[in-house]
């Protein structure tokens, strides 16, 4: 059978896939539906499927999820097409269907693309025709090596982006050419086939964003092209980047056996699909340019198509959260502490106020104790409802921080629940920092949990519930005789169909996603949830880098970046603080309540100033006029390019800059999306008239795409700064 080209044009993109000619399916293409289509060339391309079955292996064997025999074996056998109006916009989906003739699998690559998105979601669904059993190791969710054929351009001319994380120092992104990155260039030709090198990055446990991000790009060095990607899983994934005779590939993957021990049995009656990736794409032709800037607009545009397509009744809301954690009462509230956080909390403009964690605490001790969540009588002598009804009379809604997947070893639900609800290995609960964690495949846990939220919600008007989670449970648990990874991917399913079912129950409730600052800032949650703390970093000096890359990873929008001015720092201490949540989500904090009127003045400004741009944020599109990856230096800039509410070009530019110690006092800025552009620079954040707002001279060269700015006080200080196209 002779080989076959497929395009496709979902939304705004459009695929080239080669069937048939005795080979796998591949995707040799993933244009920008404005882009021209690519030449088809004669090389077969990287199957679009892998899949790593016990019995059937690698060959050439090696560490990587490529050259697995029973993805080469695969073969095309038909696909379907089919378009549908959704809550996201016009959808349309592609399904490819392949079989392998020795093992009887089928694999079904599933593409689904929003209109005028330069993006597809895809995923695999794998099924057994006939008897017995297949050992599924690894399955991908998607392979590629398309950026090379698109943008015409050598392996050399590749960059690799991406990102690591860790407590207090989330969102750190590198950026290294591909043949640096661990794809060494050898010869092919002599050696029969080519180098097993990978680059890989892994996250394991149930922190999805734990040790590094699930997302990445592969860019042009030259700014013509650059593929993006995201793995939608909020527990283990893996992704890499590698070489084989068929060329070079990006593979996606959630967790596999070597990585995560993981594994699963598929047959006649139980298929398996995988977790879903995003794909996304930008040419140095289109609005977004086709570097880095360009490749994480595309996803951020894929990223609302997702979160349109969950909310409920449209949009949700966007509140300005004060919350009494980060800087002010860390996790000690009582009801005298907290009263009068929260008249200066409604006097600075906030709409919900939250109770952080301690709200259920007896004795001083309750890392190990938790998971009733039943109010403290200690700290609430006169009932928690006392705190709850004030934020209400107030305007405002009351939310409450739970971390609903641990027990405490010390609680008495661990000796009420069955030994099943709970993660367990041989028999034995695991056990980490003195917690048990729920296994929500179970239906005694989240029989638990629905009781509690229900129970928070009817008896405080709770409307806000910041969720955490700060252990990580090993490998997962082997109850009902599971590898230890599929019991973490079951149970990552059931927390997301809980999830699911809760919102549906309460439409009205935001959720926060927290797992200590951000190690679970992934889109299987975030698709569903409202916002994201973006780190538990609380030295202001240090904040900076993470919230200036943070929208690399979630919505301007859903980034909520602590702002936790406090009345003893100094008007630019507090500026600099604040400045950090103008352009994400202002997530409030600090001790309001000690304020004299001029700090508190500054701070109700900044909410002001922050809930009156919130329009803009809401459908602008990051950039780093100083880079995303590399160390960060004194200057730390980030920025949003705003669409015209038509969503035309042009737009004006917002940014926050940053100057920390040991920065020189003037800075060149260059903001690209404005080259040309004739421009008038302006502060937002201080507003001249306020406190701290000691003019800095903006000065804008149209003709190199450049503003040039002075800070002519001490370090630190920032301001958030508006380009007005004219």
């Amino acid at each position: 059978m002779s080989r076959s080209l497929l395009s496709w044009s979902g939304g705004g993109a459009r695929l080239t896939l080669a069937l048939g000619g005795d080979e796998p399916v591949a995707l040799l293409s993933l244009r920008p539906a404005h882009a021209p289509a690519a030449p088809p060339g004669d090389a077969p391309g990287v199957p679009l499927v892998e899949v790593l079955a016990l019995g059937h292996g690698r060959f050439p064997g090696s560490h990587r999820y490529a050259d697995t025999v029973v993805g080469r074996r695969l073969r095309h056998t038909g696909h379907t097409e089919s378009r549908a109006e959704t809550p996201a916009g016009r959808v349309g989906e592609l399904r490819v269907e392949q079989a392998d003739p020795v093992t009887g699998l089928t694999a079904t690559s599933v593409f689904r693309a929003v209109e005028g998105v330069p993006a597809v979601r895809t995923w695999t669904e794998l099924a057994l025709a006939g008897e017995g059993e297949v050992r599924i190791q690894a399955v991908t969710s998607a392979v590629t090596g398309a950026f090379l054929a698109d943008s015409g351009l050598p392996l050399e001319e590749f960059d690799l982006l991406y990102g690591d994380c860790d407590w207090v120092a989330e969102s750190r992104w590198h950026r290294v050419p591909l043949r640096e990155a661990g794809l060494p260039q050898t010869d092919p030709a002599a050696h029969h086939h080519a180098s097993r090198s990978r680059f890989a990055l892994t996250s394991r446990s149930s922190w999805s964003t734990g040790e590094h991000l699930p997302t990445g790009a592969v860019v042009a060095r030259d700014g013509s092209w650059a593929l993006a990607w995201q793995i939608e899983h909020n527990g283990a994934w893996h992704w890499e980047a590698g070489e084989t005779m068929a060329g070079a590939y990006v593979a996606l993957l959630g967790p596999t056996d070597a990585e995560h021990q993981w594994s699963t049995a598929v047959t006649a009656g139980r298929g398996f699909t995988t977790v879903p990736v995003s794909l996304a794409v930008a040419a140095g032709g289109g609005a977004d340019g086709g570097g880095p800037d360009g490749a994480l607009a595309a996803l951020t545009r894929q990223r609302r198509a997702l979160l349109r397509g969950r909310a409920p009744g449209g949009t949700p809301p966007l509140p300005v959260v004060f919350n009494d954690y980060m800087n002010t009462l860390m996790g000690d509230p009582t009801t005298e502490r907290l009263l009068p956080l929260v008249d200066a909390a409604a006097g600075a403009g906030a709409e919900y106020f939250c109770i952080d964690a301690g709200w259920y605490d007896e004795d001083g001790h309750w890392w190990d104790s938790v998971g009733e969540w039943r109010p403290s009588a200690t700290r609430f002598p006169g009932g928690l409802a006392e705190v709850t009804d004030r934020i209400r009379a107030h305007g405002m809604v009351p939310g409450l921080w739970l971390e609903p997947e641990v027990v405490g070893v010390r609680s008495p639900l661990a000796r009420r629940l069955p030994e099943e609800a709970f993660f367990r290995r041989r028999g034995e609960r695991v056990v980490e920092h003195g917690r048990f964690h729920l296994d929500l495949r179970h239906p005694a846990a989240t029989a638990h949990l629905d009781s509690v939220v229900d129970r928070l919600v009817g008896d405080f008007g709770t409307g806000y519930l910041k969720l955490d989670h700060n252990i990580m449970p090993g490998a997962g648990t082997d109850t009902g005789g599971a590898a230890p990874g599929e019991g973490l991917l079951e149970h990552n399913r059931a927390h997301l169909a809980w999830l699911d079912a809760l919102l549906e129950r309460h439409p009205g409730l935001l959720v926060e996603n927290c797992a200590s600052g951000a190690m679970r800032m992934d889109y299987a949650l975030l698709s569903r949830l409202h916002l994201q703390s973006t780190s538990d970093q609380q030295n202001p000096l240090l904040y900076p880098p993470i919230a200036a890359a943070a929208p690399a990873s979630v919505l301007p929008e859903q980034a909520g970046n602590w702002a936790y001015a406090q009345p003893e720092m100094t008007d630019g201490e507090a500026v600099f603080t604040l400045a950090g949540g103008i352009l994400g989500r202002l997530y409030l904090a600090g001790r309001l309540d000690r304020m004299d009127a001029g700090r508190l003045g500054l701070v109700r400004e900044a909410v002001a100033v922050h809930r009156a741009l919130l329009p803009e944020i809401a459908r602008a599109l990051p950039l780093w006029p100083l880079g995303l990856a590399g160390p960060p230096g004194p200057w730390v800039a980030t920025g949003l390019r705003v669409p015209p509410p038509d969503g035309g070009a042009g737009g004006d530019v917002l940014l926050t800059v940053w100057r920390r110690p040991g920065a020189p006092a003037a800075l060149e800025l260059p903001v690209a999306p404005l080259r040309g552009a004739d421009a008038a620079p302006e502060t937002v954040f201080p507003p001249p008239r306020g406190t701290g707002a000691a003019d800095w001279p903006l000065e804008w060269d149209a003709r190199r795409g450049t503003l040039r700015l002075t800070c002519p006080v001490p370090a630190p200080a920032a301001r958030v700064i508006r380009l007005r196209r004219r």
